[in-house]
């Protein structure tokens, strides 16, 4: 379920091994050879453009009464009748496969949104941002939607289903793998036009020092997507000659600050990084066991396993973020939806955020770079993620006072960084039970990481305050900095003075110890004998070299 296929929890809930199937229906276009192919005559320029003078830049954040809200994927998706209630939304149940909305204002503490502070200018942006919907990722896991499928494939339909589950009748699998899906390419799209609204002021830095901006993507098929349907929102068509796409390489063997598990073996190790499935195996058998025994009421012929169960959730949220609807929805009460979403903030816990024992050293490296970036000095020892090839270069990881930076991620990464950050703020109520779902709790994975989310670290000039600001801000709603150490206690705005905000984080990297988070040679035990709030790895022993 996770990008990169981090947790294993098939391995703890299955009794018996299954086969795998791809899709059962494809629709394979564009078609390899059209007979009506024929390029010359359909131009893609023939003149006549009509005027073309261009306008003032958009500083919406700085100009508008009111700030831009994003419903997330409301008005193109579509969810059952009995989850499109004020009071529930079914769409924001589904973890790390939510589509991004707009936090509303104080969701993580801070009283006021996304605008501009009162007597504050916006000088900068560094945006962090994952890629949009896609299709299941690749892999064994028996709860994914293609494991499901081979399946019910291998009974060769010798079973009958009723009520609420007669569409299985004639369902076939429609997914592909891993690539965007038509919405999340308009994600994409959307995100690069609100960040046009609201930053488009900060080109002219780029005009007056007659440079282009450099935008960071990754390899893999729909990384690089998400960048180029980002950059047709942000820039328009053509995009030519506009900004520069840096492509960092996604696969073993290469650093890559953007895809830190990749240069991080404990990252996938069951005892260490990869320790979640315990967890969600414990909630899942317990928050599933109406379900399971309801839905095996529904057939004949076949009895369901709480794998399937669980798998028919993830193909709600899959079909309906990849063909508009599903009707393994309705099959599902809230309180399991409920159920759903906090079984993923339990998986990316323990794999990827506060509760990750790898969380702060994968996410070291990107901080590594921000650091840079703000400071304008080059990354002196590269000795986590960062790739010095890159990195050392001012054309590729330019360092000359850009107002504007883009980076395109996964989510497992998103939630790398904002450990590393220190912002406990968002780990405050952890580490998260496996018995129940807290009444109170502050990591909540459909806020932090869904489809598409975004992290904006806000420059501010302020009249009324010495020296540049920041302000960290994650989908629309500011996060409080003053978990750093030189950060104040303000939660008007979430400001913390430049100086101070890097003057921490360089105090963190000096404490983090990637070496040993990544590759050292520790187990932990199943269960909450052991944990960790900020991300870090039990104490090295005096002995440890790599």
């Amino acid at each position: 379920m996770s990008d990169c296929r981090l947790w294993k929890l098939s391995h703890d809930l299955a009794e018996r091994a299954e086969p795998w199937v791809g899709s059962t229906e494809v629709h394979s276009y564009p078609p390899t050879s059209p007979v009506n192919y024929n390029p010359t005559l359909f131009p893609p320029n023939v003149g006549y453009p009509g005027p073309t003078p261009t306008g003032a830049e958009p500083a919406l954040l700085a100009t508008a009464p009111a700030y831009p809200f994003s419903s997330g994927g409301q008005g193109l998706l579509v969810v059952p009748d009995e989850f499109s209630d004020n009071d529930f939304d079914l769409l924001k149940k589904w973890g790390n496969l939510s589509p991004w909305y707009s936090n509303p204002v104080g969701t993580f503490g801070v009283e006021t949104g996304q605008g501009t502070p009162e007597g504050c200018t916006i000088t900068g942006l560094h945006l962090l941002h994952r890629h949009g919907a896609r299709y299941p990722t690749g892999g064994s896991s028996l709860t994914s939607p293609a494991a499901f499928a081979g399946r019910l494939h291998k009974t060769g339909g010798n079973w009958t289903t009723t009520e609420k589950l007669a569409f299985l009748n004639d369902w076939t699998f429609k997914l592909g793998e891993e690539v965007l899906t038509p919405f999340g390419r308009h994600q994409l799209l959307d995100l690069g036009v609100s960040t046009r609204l609201k930053y488009g002021h900060l080109l002219k830095n780029f005009t007056e020092t007659n440079t282009l901006p450099v935008f960071r993507t990754e390899s893999q098929n729909r990384m690089l997507a998400s960048a180029l349907n980002f950059a047709i929102g942000f820039f328009g068509y053509p995009f030519d000659g506009q900004y520069q796409q840096s492509i960092l390489i996604e696969s073993g063997g290469f650093n890559n600050s953007l895809a830190p598990y990749l240069t991080c073996p404990n990252s996938q190790h069951p005892k260490r990084g990869g320790r979640n499935a315990w967890f969600v195996t414990q909630w899942v058998n317990r928050y599933l066991q109406p379900a399971l025994e309801r839905i095996n009421s529904l057939i004949s012929g076949y009895e369901f396993a709480i794998t399937d169960i669980y798998a028919m959730q993830n193909l709600c949220a899959y079909e309906t973020v990849s063909l508009g609807y599903s009707s393994f929805c309705p099959l599902f009460t809230k309180e399991e939806w409920d159920g759903f979403d906090y079984s993923l903030d339990l998986v990316f816990w323990y794999t990827s955020g506060f509760g990750s024992p790898v969380g702060r050293a994968q996410g070291i490296g990107y901080v590594q770079e921000l650091v840079a970036r703000l400071t304008k000095i080059p990354i002196q020892t590269h000795n986590s993620t960062t790739n010095s090839t890159l990195d050392n270069n001012p054309i590729t990881f330019p360092l000359d006072g850009r107002a504007l930076y883009v980076d395109a991620t996964h989510e497992v990464t998103v939630m790398n960084v904002l450990t590393a950050l220190n912002l406990s703020t968002l780990a405050a109520s952890g580490p998260l039970p496996y018995d129940h779902i807290p009444k109170e709790r502050s990591f909540i994975v459909h806020e932090i990481a869904p489809f598409a989310t975004n992290v904006q670290f806000q420059l501010l000039s302020c009249a009324s305050t010495p020296g540049d600001q920041i302000r960290v801000i994650v989908n629309d709603a500011p996060v409080p900095l003053s978990p750093l150490k030189y950060c104040p206690e303000e939660t008007k705005y979430g400001l913390c003075s430049v100086d101070g905000f890097v003057s921490s984080l360089k105090e963190i990297i000096q404490e983090t110890d990637f070496a040993w988070g990544c590759h050292g040679d520790y187990n932990l035990p199943d269960g909450d004998a052991w944990q960790t709030v900020d991300g870090t790895p039990p104490p090295k022993p005096g002995n440890f070299s790599l």
